[in-house]
């Protein structure tokens, strides 16, 4: 791989792991916060953005839902903010896969 992520400490033996196994990554890459980790190694990556609009000078912001693959060496959880790299497609739906996670959220109130 020839981007810079740093390595998970742990170890997997998914072969659709970047690290581990042999998963290319090529394309984009964006951050985003995990919204939904009930699938089993697949979470929804919420990603807000702004698009501009021309007619009224404004921003207006928008957000997309991505899937992404989530190997076990890495294993995030809802409220973490991740890095995701676009990969092969692995399944439907399935184009990104986590590649580092950021910072978790802070439990607090």
């Amino acid at each position: 791989m020839s981007l810079t992520f740093k390595k998970p400490k742990k170890t997997c033996d998914d072969r659709n792991c970047p690290f581990h196994g042999s998963l290319p990554i090529r394309g984009r890459i964006f951050e985003g916060a995990v919204v939904s980790a009930k699938m089993d190694k697949t979470v929804i990556v919420k990603r807000d953005y702004l698009h501009y609009i021309p007619k009224f000078m404004r921003y207006e912001r928008r957000h997309s839902r991505i899937p992404s693959h989530n190997p076990p060496c890495i294993d995030v959880k809802e409220g973490d903010r991740v890095a995701i790299a676009e990969c092969r497609p692995l399944s439907k739906t399935v184009s990104f896969v986590v590649v580092e996670k950021l910072e978790e959220k802070k439990n607090g109130g």
